[in-house]
């Protein structure tokens, strides 16, 4: 069993999970980070490899490791929390595998997901402790994995975290603040972060399908006919499905959230890149997540409904897993 104080884990060693891993092991903090196949091999042979504003970090990562052997050589006691960086897809088995981990320990650790969508930490806390359960977002940040498994990341990379669905600041980890904190990463802590992740889906459903579709970065996007009034169109369409979860987002909320996208660096989205690369997109996490709370509502989203009926036919039955 691993020894040694507490750390934090990181499940996920694409971008996202990446360039966090970094700032922690940059600032002598302890890590592991979670990965698998191909990628697992890259962390241990090569180490964590990060391009981050002009600049190339280097770092090994001697605790990289499997699922398996998380749960195998480490309680749970042994961590600040484990913070989630995986694709939406993933969320159901990962809950249960958490969950199983816990009662095997008779412990607990705080779960932050910072995946897309609205509806992981819901999935999350139907199988582990709610009081767990915390709610995240990494904003203002562009990072993704290349072939030769390295990361190209841009933007300062702010974390926005709190208690799922709501609840006091108070009850995220101190020592998880701290951390991030002395690594230099901007942190806010939300009372409300369910409204938070809707206000990102905002940005994430109207930017993330129409830029694999199109092959253009989210500025170009935001800023020029004839994709800008559509993406504002899509960020709309998702103040209307945040209702279905009594959420209320308001016109002011969604321009802020427009205006947000349009002055922000032009970044390439996750989704553009998972298409260029073959890889699963995470529709149902973005799109599906709207067009389900349209169902709920018995109205349609014909924005939303378009560009994920077109990415589906484009990426194959794998887009509608």
């Amino acid at each position: 069993m691993a020894r040694h104080g507490k750390q934090i884990g990181i499940i996920g060693a694409g971008g996202i999970g990446s360039f966090y891993a970094m700032k922690l092991l940059n600032a002598g903090h302890r890590c592991v980070m979670v990965a698998r196949g191909k990628r697992l091999g890259q962390l241990i042979e090569s180490g964590l490899r990060v391009s981050h504003d002009t600049q190339l970090h280097k770092l090994p990562c001697p605790t990289a490791c499997d699922l398996r052997q998380l749960f195998e050589h480490y309680t749970p006691g042994q961590f600040h929390a484990l913070v989630l960086c995986t694709k939406s897809s993933a969320t159901k088995e990962l809950a249960g595998a958490i969950a199983g981990w816990f009662a095997q320990y008779n412990a607990v650790c705080p779960i932050i997901s910072l995946q897309n969508g609205v509806d992981n930490e819901h999935v999350l806390a139907e199988v582990i402790p709610k009081d767990c359960v915390f709610g995240g977002l990494a904003v203002k940040i562009g990072a993704h994995l290349t072939a030769d498994g390295s990361v190209e990341a841009k933007g300062p990379g702010e974390l926005i975290i709190g208690p799922w669905p709501n609840g006091s600041p108070d009850r995220v980890p101190a020592k998880v603040i701290t951390a991030f904190e002395q690594s230099g990463v901007p942190i806010k802590l939300s009372n409300n972060i369910q409204r938070e992740l809707w206000l990102k889906l905002a940005i994430n459903n109207g930017v993330n399908p129409l830029s694999a579709l199109t092959g253009l970065d989210t500025r170009s996007l935001s800023r020029e006919p004839p994709f800008a009034p559509i993406v504002y169109s899509l960020m709309r369409e998702v103040a209307i499905a945040a209702s279905a979860d009594e959420v209320l987002l308001t016109h002011e909320d969604v321009d802020d959230m427009y205006h947000l996208i349009r002055s922000f660096d032009a970044i390439k989205t996750s989704m553009l890149v998972d298409y260029e690369q073959g890889r699963t997109l995470e529709l149902d996490a973005i799109c599906g997540a709207v067009m389900s709370r349209y169902q709920q509502l018995g109205i349609d989203a014909p924005y939303t409904r378009l560009v994920y009926a077109l990415l589906s036919q484009m990426s194959g039955s794998e887009a509608q897993q």
